[in-house]
C-alpha cells in the first residue's frame, strides 16, 4: 500500500478573518489548540477554511504560515484544489515550495469533466509535484462523483495516495475498498467516520474537529486500536452536534459553533452570511448538551 500523510483526524480547520483580512495570530492559537488536543494533522484553505474566497497571494501565506507555525510536529495538508488545471497546478507547486507534507484536490466543479478529462486533470497535477495527493470527492458541491474506472486508472499513479469520500453514498466507498484497494480511503463525512473505517478507512478529514479535536483524534485512535465499540460510543454520542453544525452550508454553523465557545475566529466571507437565529439555537442547544467546553 502507499504511505500517507496521516492516519486518524485531521481538522478541516477554519479561517479566522478580522474584516477583510486573514487574523494570523487568531489561526496561531487555534494550531496550537488542535497540536495540544491531539489532532493528527492540520488540512489548510479546504471547504471548511473558505479557500474559495482566497486570492492566490493570500491562500499561499495561510498555507505558509501555517507550515512555520506547526514546524514539522504534525502533518500539513494544504487544499489547492481548482476546476481550472493550470490554477491547480500553480497552487499544488507553490504549496510544495512552501513546505506542505500533502495536497487534497477537489474534482473540477461547474465545468465538471467527463472521465477521461478527470483523470488527465489529476494526472497533470500528480506529474507537478512530489507530494503525495488526496483526492477530493464532494458531489454535493463540485455535481460530479469520481467514476471507480476513473479511480482505477489514477490510484496507478504513485503519488496519488488517498480519497477523500464525502459523496454519503456507503455503497460507493464499499466499491472503492474492493475495487481500488490501492488507494486509502478519509471519511469526509463527520457522520459516516466508523462505517468508513470499518470498510479500511484511515480515518477523517472532519469539520468536526474543529471543536472536538480530542475526542474526534479518540474516535479513529479506538477503532485504529481495535475498540470499535468505544469508537462508536463516541460516533453516536456526537450525532447530534455532527448534525447540527450541517444544519446550513458549511462552514456557517461550525465558525458559529466557535464564536459561542469563544474562539476568536471572526466573520464569514461573502456570499457566507451570519446563521438563521433558529438554527443557531438548535446548534446552541447540542453543543450545551453534549457539553462542548467553552475557552
Amino acid at each position: 500500500m502507499k504511505n500517507l500523510p496521516f492516519t486518524g483526524s485531521g481538522v478541516a480547520i477554519v479561517t479566522p478573518f478580522n474584516g477583510l483580512e486573514v487574523d494570523y495570530d487568531a489561526l496561531g492559537t487555534l494550531l496550537e489548540m488542535h497540536i495540544a488536543n491531539k489532532t493528527d494533522a492540520i488540512v489548510i484553505c479546504g471547504t471548511t477554511g473558505e479557500a474559495s474566497t482566497m486570492p492566490n497571494e493570500e491562500h499561499i501565506a495561510v498555507i505558509e504560515y501555517t507550515v512555520k507555525k506547526v514546524a514539522g510536529r504534525i502533518p500539513v495538508i494544504a487544499g489547492t484544489g481548482s476546476n481550472d488545471t493550470a490554477h491547480a497546478i500553480y497552487l499544488t507547486q507553490e504549496a510544495e515550495r512552501v513546505g506542505a507534507d500533502g495536497i487534497l484536490s477537489v474534482t473540477p466543479y461547474y465545468n465538471k469533466a467527463n472521465a477521461n478529462g478527470l483523470i488527465e486533470h489529476f494526472k497533470a497535477i500528480a506529474a507537478c509535484c512530489k507530494l503525495p495527493i488526496i483526492l477530493y470527492n464532494v458531489p454535493s458541491r463540485t455535481g460530479m462523483n469520481i467514476p471507480i474506472s476513473a479511480l482505477r486508472e489514477l490510484a496507478k499513479i504513485d503519488n496519488i495516495v488517498a480519497i477523500k469520500e464525502a459523496s454519503g453514498n456507503i455503497g460507493y466507498v464499499a466499491q472503492i475498498a474492493k475495487e481500488v484497494p490501492e488507494l486509502h480511503i478519509y471519511s469526509g463525512n463527520d457522520d459516516m467516520i466508523v462505517p468508513i473505517m470499518s470498510l479500511g478507512g484511515k480515518g477523517v478529514i472532519s469539520v468536526l474537529a474543529n471543536i472536538l479535536p480530542e475526542e474526534t483524534h479518540d474516535l479513529c485512535q479506538k477503532y485504529l486500536d481495535g475498540d470499535v465499540k468505544g469508537s462508536l460510543k463516541l460516533q453516536l454520542d456526537m450525532l447530534d452536534v455532527i448534525n447540527n453544525l450541517f444544519i446550513e452550508v458549511n462552514p456557517v454553523p461550525v465558525k458559529t459553533a466557535m464564536e459561542i465557545l469563544g474562539y476568536k475566529v471572526g466573520n464569514l466571507r461573502l456570499p457566507l452570511a451570519p446563521m438563521d437565529e433558529a438554527n443557531k439555537a438548535k446548534l446552541a442547544s447540542s453543543l450545551s448538551a453534549y457539553g462542548v467546553k467553552k475557552l
